[in-house]
């Protein structure tokens, strides 16, 4: 066997990355493996830290830090196909909770590397103007967004309460957007709406399941859209959000698709808890872009 590389983003989940890095080379260590350690001390440092270890030759490349971490090197880890290891350690983590990954425990996340299963995932891509950044959960258009856009700008409380905070706040500020949607080189259609939201995987925000049902590895990206309704509607739909009962709502609509291209006026879009656009996005997919390493059984949740 050759080296692991592991790359560590030590400020992901407020901190929590320091401590998840020295678990994980600690215990890959103990198993006799050779590690070389990265430790970004920012969003480019770890892209350079990144293509560095890579051009090294890894057998793995374990990665400690959140969605947002592994999605920034994404560019280099899929033109090197060298298979991921995920350390959980941001706010969200829902790629692992995706995968099936440990969340809790650095340690077993990091065994990964040496007996777990190579899963092929799809990689989402965002286009706005000459700008593509890849993302690796969903796509958030709309009032999610802005979610997403408040709870990075908030710095209490920790984990998902942060983003059920910003959720409240965003709510009292509700107003419908004129998106224009397209899919697969359909006619667009325009419409008042609340939300878009557009999965590779089920969930964002720390386990809210918007997209339910989204599979990582099927080549399609799901489609789900909140026509406009008012704040109390919107209140009556988080709880069955919350536990993936909402697709059934009229209010509700899902469908899978390739490519999806969505206009609004002041639209953002976030997605793996970073801004990647504003205005007008395409979003497709690289089906079976990225090799994540995933308990033996499977790593489905």
């Amino acid at each position: 066997m050759g080296h692991i590389a592991l790359l560590s983003n030590p400020y992901a989940g407020k901190g929590r990355g320091v401590h998840a890095t020295d678990a994980a080379v600690s215990h890959l260590r103990s198993q006799g493996a050779d590690v070389r350690v990265y430790v970004g001390d920012s969003a480019s440092a770890t892209v350079e830290l990144a293509v560095r270890a890579l051009d090294e030759g890894p057998d793995v490349l374990v990665v400690v830090g959140g969605d947002g971490t592994l999605s920034a090197i994404l560019d280099a880890v899929c033109a090197a196909s060298v298979p991921v290891a995920l350390v959980a350690a941001g706010t969200g983590n829902d790629l692992a909770r995706a995968l099936g990954l440990p969340r809790h425990d650095p340690a077993a996340a990091a065994e990964l590397a040496l007996t777990g299963a190579g899963r092929v995932i799809d990689v989402g891509e965002v286009t706005t103007g000459d700008r593509t950044a890849r993302f690796l959960t969903i796509a958030a258009l709309g009032f999610d967004a802005k979610v997403s856009d408040r709870t990075n700008r908030l710095r209490w409380p920790h984990g998902a309460l942060r983003y059920y905070l910003a959720l409240v706040i965003e709510l009292a500020r509700l107003r419908p957007l004129r998106f224009t949607v397209a899919v697969d080189g359909e006619a667009p259609v325009t419409a008042l709406g609340t939300l878009v939201a557009v999965g590779n995987t089920a969930s964002y925000g720390g386990g809210m399941p918007v997209c339910v049902g989204a599979e990582p590895d099927d080549g399609l990206l799901d489609l789900v859209q909140v026509a406009r309704i008012g704040r109390l509607r919107l209140l009556r739909l988080f709880p069955l959000l919350l536990s993936g009962r909402h697709l059934s709502r009229p209010e509700v609509q899902r469908r899978r698709a390739r490519t999806v291209t969505v206009s609004a006026p002041g639209l953002v879009v976030y997605a793996d808890g970073e801004r990647l656009g504003e205005d007008e996005c395409t979003i497709s997919v690289r089906a079976a872009a990225l090799t994540v390493m995933t308990p033996a059984e499977g790593g489905r949740s």
